[in-house]
């Protein structure tokens, strides 16, 4: 079963990397070194690049509002 959310990363991401590095299922990569790009499909919404994230960019979303 897909989980409820993902992550998605904000438009002022710096592309620091740290994210990348504690993502368990590697659905996080850093696309032309200027942003954090997320393959929703692998993520299952755990969190950890939220909490990991200096800028504090990477909100957890709903499937279903990401839909819309």
């Amino acid at each position: 079963m897909a989980s409820k959310r993902f992550a998605l990363p904000g438009p002022l991401c710096v592309a620091c990397g740290s994210c990348v590095k504690v993502c368990p299922l590697d659905a996080i990569t850093i696309w032309k070194g200027i942003i954090a790009k997320v393959d929703s499909k692998r993520c299952v919404g755990c969190g950890k690049c939220a909490a990991e994230c200096p800028a504090s960019v990477i909100t957890l979303v709903a499937r279903e509002e990401a839909a819309q």
